[in-house]
């Protein structure tokens, strides 16, 4: 299993990196759509109701795998008509919209925390709603592309990479904590982090993982020497915090559906959900820290 996700892990990030790096910038939030919206198709899967109960038929995923993955791509050809990519900022300000989306964001990763916090208790109000499980799914994707968006687009007229060099900073942070966790936690994990959410993840892993991200941070602060690095590590931290949050929410939402894994495309990885899932967190607040406090 650890030789094919490291098989996967090497051919998908030059495919990231170049996406994120050498496409001209139009086309990159048609990138980006893509990721997200292979991840609607998996979260489709965690809509029908009574998952447990009465798992639904493959007609019946399928039917809310289409609905859904539809309703988001609608949701994002909208934002691409109200903000083009060349209005996302505006005199170095980032459009109003955006802002009201990241904000939005941060509240439901509280809410979300929250769930985390409380699973299985809290899961009586949305576990059976199609209407719930839909607009987390849409509160949880259309974020991370309007931050992936945003953050490539950041300076764009006078330092075409810097955008680039964000994203490759919150993958950075996202890829330490996910790497320190793994092996921190085989190694010297012993107390559970959320055994109901995600029993495999301990206390020890988690540290383990949140040393490695600050330590990516350090390594990139290279990249953005007019940033105060107390102020980066701060942002470093808090992001690799919430990748923490977007794995676990992403495991509430499969275990509370019956599923094991989102999907099957990644090999030894598992679904887009399951690669992109901390990811869902980490850029939005990313980029909602960095145009606010630091920028």
């Amino acid at each position: 299993m650890l030789k094919q996700r490291i098989i996967t892990a090497l051919l998908l990030a030059p495919l990231a990196l170049a996406g994120i790096f050498f496409l001209p910038l139009q086309f990159f939030p048609f990138f980006a759509a893509v990721i997200t919206l292979l991840g609607a198709w998996e979260w489709g899967a965690f809509i029908p109701a009574h998952a447990q109960q009465a798992k639904p038929t493959d007609s019946t995923t399928r039917m809310y795998r289409v609905v859904f993955t539809i309703s988001l791509a609608l949701l994002l050809i909208t934002f691409g008509i109200m903000v083009p990519i060349e209005s996302v900022w505006l005199n170095g300000q980032l459009n109003p919209v955006y802002q009201a989306a990241l904000f939005i964001a941060l509240l439901w990763w509280v809410v979300s925390a929250i769930m985390v916090f409380c699973y299985p208790k809290g899961q009586s109000f949305w576990q059976q709603s199609d209407f719930y499980k839909g607009l987390f799914g849409q509160l949880t994707l259309i974020p991370f592309w309007l931050g992936l968006v945003a953050l490539r687009s950041y300076g764009y007229d006078n330092q075409p990479m810097l955008g680039g060099y964000l994203i490759a900073a919150v993958f950075g942070i996202v890829w330490g904590a996910d790497v320190g966790a793994y092996f921190v936690g085989r190694t010297l994990g012993k107390r559970k982090l959320m055994p109901n959410v995600s029993p495999g993840k301990t206390l020890e892993g988690m540290l383990g993982g949140l040393v490695t991200a600050l330590l990516s941070v350090v390594i990139s602060h290279s990249f953005f020497y007019d940033v105060q690095l107390s102020m980066l590590v701060l942002l470093g931290f808090v992001t690799a915090l919430a990748s923490v949050f977007g794995d676990l929410s992403e495991s509430m939402f499969k275990r509370s559906s019956g599923i094991k894994d989102s999907g099957n495309l990644l090999p030894g990885h598992g679904g887009i959900l399951d690669r992109i899932d901390s990811l869902t967190a980490a850029v939005p607040l990313f980029a909602l820290g960095y145009f606010f406090l630091v920028a």
